[in-house]
């Protein structure tokens, strides 16, 4: 009988793959996460700030393939801290102290478990590791020092008193307070932006990529003046019907990748005034390489490219206040050159044999001359006329810094100061300026800067 129950164990051993068991037993003690669906190895290790090799071998794991829903990795790197581990993405407007407000965590602790040398490190966007005890907290409500107000007298407005206000701030005392600081007021609880006036209820971005369209959008701030300014640009705020503050932003497909400061200023409905930056992380495009391309030399020297370029960012720069279109932007061709495409947004080219250090600003429609070519959205021509390298080129205003514009035609049908409606007969095919051949250049221009058109034409902005 012991023979046979041996027998089974060793074969019971051998079943199982040495990876799966290893991996059960972490070499030491520390606080862990608990896998998930969807997880892998690489994407913990990721969101957890440390390497994938150092997490395998802090839990003995020799095949990265083997981590099971349910199963305790040990975090590496937290010696000393004890519990369940859990991540959060950092929203727009919060701050390490914010953070530790929110999560009742101390920045000390905070630090530790996200490895920071410098509070700045944390960005939108950022995987903040906290204890999973802490998701579920439910922070006070915020309130801003005004100029002159003293702790004693917002704890009285508060109904609670000062030495509450200061342990529910993390703070010893009152000198450091500084007026239009946020602090938690104790009881109540408040999502919103924690190192924003309690008047901003939300934040919103997204479009952080090369040559999209970032959107901002701020709730709660009827009544509100803000400001902003992203990578060098100013941020353009508009009231949408929702009463929502919107502002578009082109990112540049060129644009290197990383963190750029998003900052914004404003005057809020009851005058409070504040100033807060923070970073965002501008992800990298996928672009292609067009074949390289032989045009007329004269549409590459200096003397043209450079005063027809400063002249379409002029065209192209005011936001008018406005909103012309309505929905998403429609096929500037006929139906059946819908998906044909003579080049694509943002992809790098090579003319004359040149090194690849042009990029394509626009979506090249096939076509050929005489094909009709129609207005993508309601607005104001601004531009019609011939162009060096553009050819005979149509731009359009449809407000809040946004335009379209419309190359290489054989012929405008449009002036300056004409009114659009969407879908009207702009312009025919043409083979005029810096082409190779007869097509449609449809480009997007948003905050000045040109964007990728298809995601114009698939889904509504804002």
């Amino acid at each position: 009988m012991k023979k046979i129950s041996f027998f089974l164990l060793l074969v019971l051993s051998l079943l199982i793959p040495a990876g799966f068991v290893h991996a059960q037993t972490p070499t030491s003690s520390g606080p862990v996460y608990i896998v998930e669906e969807g997880d892998s190895l690489w994407s913990i290790a990721y969101r957890f700030h440390v390497s994938q090799d150092d997490l395998a071998n802090a839990n003995g794991i020799t095949n990265a393939n083997q981590i099971t829903i349910g199963q305790q990795l040990l975090i590496p790197g937290l010696e000393g801290l004890q519990g369940i581990l859990d991540t959060v993405q950092v929203p727009y407007g919060e701050t390490l102290h914010s953070l530790s407000l929110r999560y009742y965590l101390t920045e000390d602790v905070l630090g530790q478990l996200n490895h920071l040398t410098s509070p700045n490190e944390i960005f939108k966007g950022y995987y903040l590791v906290i204890f999973q005890s802490s998701v579920a907290s439910t922070p006070g409500a915020r309130d801003d020092l005004e100029a002159g107000e003293s702790i004693l007298e917002m704890a009285v407005i508060n109904n609670t008193n000062s030495w509450n206000i200061l342990s529910n701030n993390q703070l010893e005392n009152s000198a450091g307070v500084v007026a239009g600081e946020i602090l938690r007021m104790p009881g109540g609880d408040d999502s919103g932006p924690g190192a924003l006036p309690p008047g901003i209820t939300a934040v919103s971005i997204s479009g952080l990529e090369q040559g999209q369209t970032s959107e901002t959008i701020i709730e709660g701030v009827e009544g509100a003046s803000i400001q902003g300014l992203l990578m060098g640009h100013p941020l353009n705020f508009f009231q949408d019907p929702q009463s929502l503050l919107v502002a578009l932003q082109g990112i540049h497909a060129m644009a290197d990748p990383g963190l750029y400061t998003l900052s914004i200023s404003a005057t809020l409905a009851d005058n409070t005034q504040f100033t807060f930056a923070q970073n965002v992380l501008i992800a990298a495009g996928d672009f292609l390489f067009d074949i390289p391309l032989t045009v007329d030399p004269v549409t590459l020297e200096p003397e043209n490219t450079v005063p027809e370029d400063s002249q379409w960012r002029e065209l192209s720069s005011p936001a008018s206040p406005e909103r012309l279109w309505d929905g998403v932007f429609s096929l500037p061709v006929e139906p059946v050159f819908a998906e044909c495409y003579a080049s694509r947004f943002g992809s790098r080219r090579s003319y004359n044999g040149s090194e690849y250090k042009y990029y394509h600003t626009g979506l090249d429609y096939c076509g050929q001359v005489g094909d009709p070519i129609y207005a993508a959205a309601a607005g104001v021509v601004v531009f019609a006329g011939p162009m060096t390298v553009r050819g005979n080129a149509t731009m359009i205003d449809h407000g809040w810094g946004v335009y379209s514009a419309y190359m290489h035609q054989s012929e405008i049908l449009v002036n300056v100061g004409d009114q659009v409606e969407e879908g009207q007969l702009i312009g025919w095919v043409g083979n005029t300026g810096r082409v190779e051949g007869a097509h449609l250049h449809f480009e997007i221009l948003v905050g000045n800067i040109p964007v990728d058109p298809l995601m114009w034409l698939s889904q509504e902005y804002p």
